[in-house]
C-alpha cells in the first residue's frame, strides 16, 4: 500500500494539481474528533474488532480489556475527552459510553428513516451528518454552543474543544460552528482555502489542501501547527491531541509527531508501519499494518509507550456493502469483514502515475519528456501484448467449445443449461448450516454470461424456438397417470394461471404439475398461453438453488401443463398462516433462525433474478405463497407466470397493466404503472413483515372481524418508534441476546423495503447482505437468557 517518495517533473506536478482539484473526497485521517474504527479518550482506547461476524467494540483501559455491547455490531466509532460513541451497523442508532465511570451507556439517537454518518466527537459535543443530505446535527451541547446551519451540506466534519468544522460540498471551503468566538476564529484562519480533508485537535486543525500539502491552523502554543518539511502527498493519516500533532508518512507508513514539547517522539513511530492513528489529549495510538494490533505512545499513556496492547485485531476501516469502485478494495478485506462487506481503500486515491515511486527505481535526475514517452510506450506495448495473448487463448477455447458442442455446425447438446448456475464460496463460521453454505459474492469475481440466442430473440422482439433446450416434453397421458387423472386429493395449490397437483412419474420422481385452466373462452385461453410461455421461457434457462426448478412441460391441443420438482414442505404462507400453527411447537419455522434463513434463501433467489440472470428478470409476484420449501427446509422462489424481463436500460418500464397480488403489489407500480426491480423489493418487504409478525399481508384487526389492515400499516410505525418487540409473532420464543439484534436488523430492512418510492428502497444485494449478517448473529447466539426486549442498550 505504501510508496516511497520521488521527484516530479514540472508537467507531472501541473497535472497533479489539476487532478487534486477534482478529488474532493475525504482523506483517510482520524483524530480526536473524527469517525474511524479506532478511537481514543483520555483514559481508554477502543476499536471495532476484525474477522468476526459481529463487529463488536473492544476497549483497553487501566490494564484490562473491556467488551462493550459484545453482541452489537458497529460501523464506526469516535472518541471525545472522556467518552466515546459508536454508530450501530445500519447507521440508525448512536450509542455512547463514559470511559471514566465503568463504561456507562447512553443512547443519543435512534431513527430508522434518517440515518447518520461521519461521526465527530469534541470535548463534549457529539456531531454527525445525515446520510445523503450531508446536513450536520449535534448533541450534548450547552447554551453557548451554536448549532450548524441547516442549509450547509458537508463532505466531512471533525470536532475539537468548543467547536466543530466541516468541508462544504461543492466549494471545499471550511465552515465552523460551536462557541461563537472560537468557531469564527477557526473558520477565518482558513479563509478561501480549499481542502480535501480536515481533522481537529483540541484547539487546532490540520488537513490536506487541494494540492496535496498538509496545512495546520489554530493554536500554536506548543508548536503543534509547525508542520515539518515535506512535499505534496508526503502525509496521509492524521491524529491531533491537545498539544501535539502526528501524521502517517505515505512513503512507508511510519509516523512523525511534532509539538507537545517533543515528548511524543518514540522509536516505534519510526520503525513500524501504521494504517490508522488516533489521539487522546496527550497520547497517540496507531493500528499496525503488520497484524492490526494497537500500539500507543506519549506522556499521557500510563501503560508504557511503544508496546502492543492486548486488544484483538482491529478493522483498518469500516466494512461496507460496496464494490469500492473509486479506490479499490483493501487487501484481506474478505477475511477482515468475515465475508460480510468490503473495506474500501481510503479516499482520495491518487492516480498511480502521480504517486511517488520507490527510490530504488528513481534515476539521479528527474526524467525528461523522452523518458516519459519511452515509459508510456513500454507500458502500452506490454498491455497490447497481454491483451493479444488473452485474445489468442480465448479464440482457441472458443474453437474447442464449438467443436465439442457442435454449436458451430447448428447442433446442440440437449442437457446443456442455457444459463449457468451462479454459486458462491463456502460459508463463514458455519453460517446457514449445511443447507445454507453460500456466502456473499465478491463483486469482482461475479460470473456473468451472455444470454442464449433464444433470449436475445425474445428481447429484440423476434421469434424464438418454440421451447427451450432443458425442459422435458411429457405427453398428457403421462401426466394424467402421474396425478391419478388429476384427482382432487392430489391438489396441492394454485398458481398464476392454473391448479397445481402432486404427481409421481413412472421413473419414481415426485413432481408438482401445474395445469392451466381448460376454459375455452378466448380471454382465458390467451392469459393461459401467456403465463405458460412466460414460465417456460424463464424457468427453462434459470438454474439456482433458491428457484424452483422446471422439470418439463406438456402442450396438447388446449392443454398447457408445467412440471416442477416437488417441494415437500409446501409454501411459506401455509407455515405462517395455517390454523394448525397455533403454538411454538407447531412448525419448524417457529424459530427466529429458521425464519431468517427462509428470508435469506428467498432473497438470494430474487437477487439472482435481478443481478445475475442474463437478461435480468422482474418477478412481479413476490409473496409468501410463492416461496416454497423443499425437503431440506431450503426456500425457493416459484411461479414466474407474471415475470418480465428488465428493460434494456435503467429507465422505468411501463407494461400494459399492473399485475400482482393485493397486499404485496408495489404502490408506485400500482398507482403510476412504473415497474422496476424495486417492485420485487416491496413484495419481499411485506414477506419479511409476515415472518416477523406472523400476520397476513392483509388481515382483520379483530378476531371477530373488524377493519382490514395491511401488515405494512400495522408494523412500520412501531418499528420506526423502536418498539419492534410489540409486533413479534408470539408463536416464536422471544429472541435471545444475539437474535435480538438479528431480528432488529430484519425489521429495519423490511421497513426500508416497503418505502413508498422505489428509489428509497434497498437493492437486493443490500438485503441479502443484511440477512446474511442477521443469520450470522443467530448462529453466534449461545443460548443466553433473553431479556425479552429489542433494545439492548437502554436510554
Amino acid at each position: 500500500m505504501k510508496n516511497n517518495k520521488s521527484p516530479f517533473s514540472a508537467a507531472t506536478f501541473t497535472l497533479f494539481n489539476a487532478t487534486l482539484l477534482i478529488l474532493s473526497s475525504l482523506s483517510p485521517t482520524h483524530a480526536l474528533g473524527s469517525a474511524a474504527t479506532l478511537a481514543a479518550t483520555s483514559s481508554a482506547v477502543c476499536g471495532v474488532v476484525a474477522s468476526e461476524p459481529t463487529r463488536r467494540i473492544a476497549c483497553y483501559r487501566h490494564g484490562e480489556v473491556v467488551a462493550v455491547a459484545p453482541n452489537v455490531s458497529f460501523s464506526a466509532i469516535s472518541g471525545g475527552r472522556s467518552y466515546f460513541c459508536g454508530l450501530r451497523s445500519g447507521n440508525y442508532s448512536l450509542l455512547c459510553w463514559d470511559t471514566l465511570s465503568g463504561f456507562q451507556s447512553k443512547r443519543l439517537y435512534n431513527n430508522g428513516t434518517v440515518l447518520l454518518e461521519k461521526l465527530a466527537l469534541g470535548d463534549s459535543q457529539v456531531c454527525a451528518t445525515v446520510v445523503g443530505a450531508g446536513t450536520a446535527s449535534c448533541w450534548r451541547t450547552n447554551a453557548a454552543f451554536e448549532s450548524p446551519s441547516g442549509s450547509d451540506r458537508f463532505d466531512s466534519i471533525s470536532s475539537g474543544s468548543g467547536f466543530s468544522c466541516g468541508i462544504l460540498k461543492g466549494s471545499d471551503r471550511v465552515r465552523c460552528w460551536g462557541v461563537g468566538s472560537i468557531a469564527r476564529k477557526m473558520e477565518s484562519e482558513f479563509g478561501n482555502m480549499s481542502l480535501v480533508s480536515l481533522v481537529a485537535g483540541e484547539s487546532h486543525i490540520c488537513g490536506l489542501n487541494s494540492s496535496g500539502y498538509l496545512v495546520c491552523r489554530g493554536s500554536n502554543d506548543f508548536g503543534q501547527i509547525d508542520v515539518p518539511e515535506g512535499g505534496a502527498l508526503e502525509f496521509s493519516g492524521l491524529a491531533l491531541g491537545a498539544e501535539h500533532t502526528c501524521a502517517i508518512r505515505r512513503s512507508n507508513g511510519s509516523v512523525v509527531c511534532w509539538g507537545g514539547r517533543g515528548l511524543f517522539e518514540d522509536d516505534v513511530t519510526k520503525t513500524v508501519s501504521f494504517e490508522v492513528i488516533v489521539s487522546g489529549s496527550n497520547f497517540t495510538c496507531g493500528l499496525t499494518t503488520n497484524n492490526f494490533s494497537v500500539i500507543c505512545w506519549g506522556p499521557g499513556w500510563a501503560n508504557g509507550s511503544g508496546y502492543e496492547i492486548p486488544l484483538p485485531p482491529i478493522l483498518p476501516g469500516p466494512c461496507v456493502q460496496s464494490s469500492c469502485s473509486e479506490c479499490g478494495i483493501y487487501p484481506q478485506s474478505e477475511s477482515l469483514c468475515s465475508g460480510y462487506g468490503n473495506i474500501c481503500k481510503p479516499k482520495p486515491c491518487w492516480p498511480e502515475m502521480l504517486v511517488p515511486a520507490p527510490p530504488a527505481v528513481v534515476p539521479a535526475s528527474p526524467p525528461g519528456p523522452a523518458a516519459s514517452r519511452s515509459k508510456a510506450l513500454t507500458k502500452g506495448l506490454l498491455a497490447f501484448a497481454i491483451v493479444g495473448c488473452v485474445g489468442g487463448v480465448a479464440g482457441i477455447c472458443t474453437a474447442i467449445y464449438c467443436l465439442w458442442t457442435g454449436v458451430c455446425f447448428g447442433k446442440k447438446k440437449v442437457h446443456n443449461s442455457v444459463q449457468p448456475t451462479i454459486t458462491r464460496g463456502g460459508s463463514v463460521n458455519g453460517v446457514g448450516g449445511s443447507n445454507n453454505s453460500i456466502s456473499p459474492p465478491s463483486r469482482s469475481s461475479t460470473i456473468r454470461r451472455q444470454g442464449s440466442r433464444i433470449m436475445r430473440r425474445q428481447r429484440s422482439g423476434t421469434s424464438s424456438t418454440k421451447h427451450p433446450e432443458r425442459a422435458e416434453e411429457f405427453t398428457l397421458a403421462e401426466l394424467v397417470a402421474a396425478t391419478n387423472n388429476f384427482a382432487l386429493e392430489n391438489k396441492i395449490g394454485a398458481g398464476s394461471y392454473g391448479v397445481v397437483y402432486k404427481g409421481k412419474l413412472l421413473d419414481g420422481r415426485e413432481v408438482a404439475i401445474k395445469r392451466g385452466d381448460t376454459s375455452t373462452k378466448m380471454k382465458k385461453f390467451q392469459e393461459k398461453e401467456t403465463a405458460f410461455e412466460s414460465e417456460l421461457a424463464f424457468l427453462s434457462r434459470l438454474h439456482h438453488k433458491h428457484l424452483v426448478r422446471l422439470v418439463g412441460f406438456c402442450e396438447e391441443k388446449d392443454e398447457r401443463l408445467l412440471v416442477y420438482e416437488y417441494m415437500k414442505n409446501g409454501a411459506l404462507y401455509d407455515h405462517l398462516h395455517d390454523k394448525n400453527n397455533v403454538d411454538k411447537s407447531s412448525s419448524v419455522l417457529n424459530s427466529w433462525r429458521m425464519r431468517i434463513k427462509v428470508a435469506l434463501d428467498a432473497s438470494r433467489g430474487i437477487e439472482y433474478l435481478h443481478n445475475y440472470a442474463v437478461p435480468s428478470i422482474i418477478h412481479r409476484d413476490i409473496k409468501s405463497s410463492n416461496i416454497l420449501i423443499d425437503a431440506t427446509w431450503t426456500a425457493r422462489v416459484s411461479d414466474f407466470g407474471l415475470s418480465l424481463m428488465s428493460p434494456e436500460s435503467n429507465h422505468d418500464f411501463r407494461p400494459m397493466k399492473a399485475a400482482g397480488t393485493v397486499g404485496y403489489i408495489d404502490p408506485e407500480y400500482y398507482g403510476l404503472n412504473v415497474l422496476t426491480a424495486k417492485s420485487d423489493v416491496y413484495g419481499l418487504g411485506v414477506v419479511l413483515l409476515e415472518l416477523l409478525t406472523g400476520k397476513r399481508a392483509i388481515f382483520k384487526n379483530d378476531e371477530n372481524g373488524g377493519t382490514p389492515v395491511s401488515v405494512v400499516d400495522f408494523a412500520v410505525p412501531l418499528i420506526m418508534a423502536g418498539e419492534l418487540a410489540k409486533i413479534l409473532d408470539p408463536r416464536v420464543e422471544p429472541p435471545e441476546m444475539n437474535e435480538t439484534e438479528a431480528v432488529e436488523l430484519v425489521g429495519y430492512t423490511a421497513m426500508h423495503c416497503v418505502n413508498l418510492e422505489g428509489k428509497d428502497r434497498p437493492t437486493m444485494a443490500d438485503i441479502v447482505a443484511n440477512l446474511e449478517r442477521a443469520l450470522a448473529l443467530c448462529d453466534s447466539s449461545h443460548g443466553s437468557i433473553s431479556s425479552g426486549t429489542i433494545s439492548i442498550v437502554s436510554d
